[in-house]
């Protein structure tokens, strides 16, 4: 059996010993960035602009002399509906009219650091500082100062509500006293016996509209603690109210990186080469200049990118221009990403997690295995990634649509020779990202082009580059071995995970600005805890064991919509069925017998079985189980699948959420069934195979991702709860591909250990 080294894992730290010199190193390091920090300004004020008929509140709120309410958002709107979910809590709590709000993005800020994100995956956000490991608490605090002086404003792992309900709702109260005071030196009377309403603040019979005193409240110092407002008759909390982008998008106003448009602006495609350490050799010059309404050239050691008065033709340039790339290093395949993982299986691996006493449990007892695999996974978001730049004297505007704005700037700043203060970002909707987003390459392209050329241009990626230049999640292969007990219960579980240590890399791309095959190299054979996250679940095994064993496959990958539990969900679930089969026990009570811990889940997994019928697993019934937690939130799954004559045909899922308050059901019903659809994409398709280290798929008609009329029924409950909110984005992709699996072993008898699951032949 391959070896185990130890690592820190998530819940439970396994620590190397601490000697009094270790400790005494450790806390002068700690020491020394404790007092070097310490001269750093502690305090920030907003840096918000504001109209003349416009005054700062705060960092979040604006409020005009017509009564409008600026919601400030600090994150990128994907589809997600932050730009309603926000501004939902802060109108709440303000007493506002809802038909008054807007949305304004934020500027970059350390105020908006997303904090919460930095702590869940602190494995991703811990700077180098030199601080120990075991310095816990130090660590924590490094990390957080880190993120918060370098404006860390990621929008990722489902935090947006989880980390800004409070600082929104913060925001509206002190605003919302401020208003108060205003309006009661006006009436001469007790601030704190007035209240909002509508838009008005109220005392008595009186009444006053926000706008008219919004400049004189601006101008006051609000109370030092928040001043909630009590519970309204018609609170807008928990209302399904109409998005505020929902419009826009409808009738086609809504902005997006592609809708730019500028004077003396041109536009600009771009050809890379394969995946890897690629340099640009040679172009057809001759050929390539001859193109209808060629305008520019520009050549980057990596890449070339032609200009035209439209994109269409900066696109045919391209091929005229023949660009040929030579790399370094083996090509990337498939071959070599599958030998890759079952070599990294089969090798030593680190122990993230432990509980209990794994190798006594299994130690002379018949031990029980399967082996699964998760093909690469693409974003294949609608809009491919486009930025649009212009140069403004000595400065550079750009329009992007970004996960992390500061970040990007600064690699935009990096890559031109401009100071970061010299290039202003605006931060755009996206048209889909599922993390897509943090990668910054087309922004920073389409900065060099324009400072090349001199004026506005407008890049976007062709479908093929999509494919071949953002890198997928990371494929991954896992062994799950059991030993079982007396009644066929789960006593002892080792989870070992061939996975490359993506975070890592995705650490390197973003903040120290690395290329990708540079971070990919770098990152090899590191433990990574985030890599592996979601394999332990939510049941209550005696002995368990994570392990991850990075495996160096060559292809970078990247954070992908529910990340490492988009794959561990499947290995555990799908295994968990294994083992009630072998049990002879329905797989609705094995589960059960094993979420003692977690009755939340439990909850979930007996209402969705109820609301879906469940017929037992049997043989015949086409029905399959599963259920996971994460970021907060719980779901269990039903679904129903068959083999037609046209494959894999999913008729039903039946999902049941627990997911604490909920801002906005609708949204939240959304973010639900996309998050299923998702799911359903991944698992059937929405992959690509890579031979001599370009991708096969270029078209999105090649990557096998389902039709409408292949679109299943989808049934959503809620569970009431007025827990805090958990994470909704994510929540609804890990269960789906291990309930269609097990459904399909109940309709046909047979297993599928491989996503996406129509690889193998039904």
């Amino acid at each position: 059996m391959a070896g185990i080294r130890d690592t820190v894992g998530k819940n439970k730290a396994v620590l190397p010993p601490v000697s009094r010199r270790s400790l005494l190193v450790g806390a002068t390091a700690a020491g020394g960035l404790a007092i070097a920090w310490g001269l750093w300004p502690r305090a920030y004020q907003p840096n918000l602009t504001a109209a003349p008929d416009e005054h700062i509140f705060n960092a979040f709120l604006k409020i005009g002399d017509d009564g409008h309410i600026s919601a400030i958002i600090p994150q990128c709107e994907m589809g997600q509906g932050v730009t309603t979910l926000l501004p939902q809590i802060m109108a709440d709590e303000l007493g506002a009219d809802w038909r008054t709000i807007a949305v304004e993005t934020a500027p970059i800020s350390p105020l908006y650091t997303n904090t919460l994100l930095v702590d869940e995956d602190s494995a991703v956000f811990t700077p180098r500082a030199g601080v120990p490991d075991f310095v816990h608490d130090v660590r924590g605090w490094v990390r957080r100062e880190w993120a918060v002086r370098h404006a860390v404003m990621l929008t990722a792992n489902s935090s947006s509500v989880r980390m800004f309900e409070a600082p929104c709702r913060d925001a509206a109260a002190q605003a919302r006293a401020l208003l108060m005071m205003a309006a009661a030196r006006r009436w001469d009377a007790d601030w704190e016996a007035c209240d909002t309403q509508d838009g008005f603040v109220t005392f008595g019979n009186k009444k006053l509209r926000f706008g008219e005193v919004a400049a004189a409240a601006a101008r006051l110092e609000p109370p030092a603690e928040p001043v909630y407002r009590a519970s309204s008759a018609d609170p807008l909390y928990g209302k399904e109210l109409t998005r505020l982008d929902l419009p826009a998008k409808v009738d086609g106003s809504a902005n997006y990186a592609g809708d730019i448009r500028l004077p003396d602006m041109v536009f600009a495609a771009v050809r890379q080469g394969p995946v890897g350490r690629a340099r640009l050799k040679s172009i057809d010059r001759k050929a390539g200049m001859a193109s209808p309404g060629l305008l520019h050239i520009v050549e980057h050691e990596r890449w070339i990118a032609t200009v035209a008065r439209n994109w269409w033709a900066a696109n045919r340039a391209l091929d005229r221009f023949a660009p040929v790339f030579e790399t370094t290093g083996t090509p990337v395949s498939s071959d070599r990403i599958e030998k890759a993982l079952k070599a990294a299986l089969k090798a030593d691996g680190w122990r993230i997690q432990s509980e209990g006493d794994v190798a006594g449990a299994m130690e002379g007892r018949t031990k029980i295995s399967a082996e699964y695999a998760a093909a690469p996974a693409l974003h294949a978001g609608v809009e491919t990634r486009t930025a649009t730049a212009a140069p403004d004297g000595a400065k550079l505007r750009v329009w992007v649509a970004t996960q992390a704005p500061a970040q990007c700037r600064d690699a935009i700043a990096r890559a031109t020779g401009l100071a970061p203060a010299a290039v202003t970002l605006f931060p755009m909707m996206a048209g889909g990202s599922f993390d897509a987003c943090l990668d910054h390459s087309v922004a920073v392209q389409a900065a060099i082009i324009a400072l090349q050329i001199k004026r506005p241009v407008q890049l976007a990626w062709s479908r093929a580059e999509e494919i071949m230049r953002v890198p997928p999640r990371a494929p991954a292969h896992a062994r799950m071995t059991a030993t079982l007990n007396a009644a066929g219960g789960i006593d002892a579980l080792v989870a070992r995970i061939a996975v490359p240590s993506t975070n890592h890399e995705v650490r390197a791309r973003l903040f120290d600005n690395s290329p990708a095959d540079v971070a990919q190299r770098d990152a090899a054979g590191k433990p990574d805890a985030v890599a592996v996250e979601g394999a332990a679940g939510r049941y209550a095994i005696r002995h368990l064991a994570v392990d991850h064993c990075p495996a160096d496959i060559g292809l970078p990958t990247a954070r992908w919509r529910g990340n490492a539990d988009s794959y561990t969900a499947f290995f555990t679930e799908s295994f968990v069925d294994e083992m009630a089969a072998r049990a002879g026990i329905d797989a609705l009570s094995y589960r059960m017998g094993m979420l003692g811990d977690a009755p939340l889940l439990a909850r979930c997994l007996l209402t969705a079985t109820s609301l879906g019928g469940w017929e037992g697993g049997l043989s015949g019934t086409a029905q399959g189980l599963a259920c996971h937690s994460m970021r907060g939130s719980h779901i269990a799954l039903m679904a129903t699948a068959r083999q037609s004559d046209k494959g894999l045909q999913v008729e039903q899922l039946v999902a049941v959420v627990d997911a604490g308050r909920l801002v906005n059901p609708a949204i939240a019903r959304q973010q639900v069934e996309g998050g299923l659809i998702f799911g359903l994409a991944a698992a059937v398709g929405a992959t690509t195979d890579y031979e001599g280290g370009i991708a096969t798929a270029r078209k999105f008609g090649q990557l096998g991702l389902p039709r409408l009329s292949q679109c299943p029924q989808i049934l959503i409950e809620f569970v009431d709860s007025d827990r805090d909110p958990g994470g909704l984005g994510e929540i609804g992709v890990p269960v789906v591909a291990p309930a269609i699996a097990n459904a399909m072993f109940a309709a046909t008898g047979r297993r599928i250990r491989r996503l996406p699951l129509t690889a193998q032949p039904l």
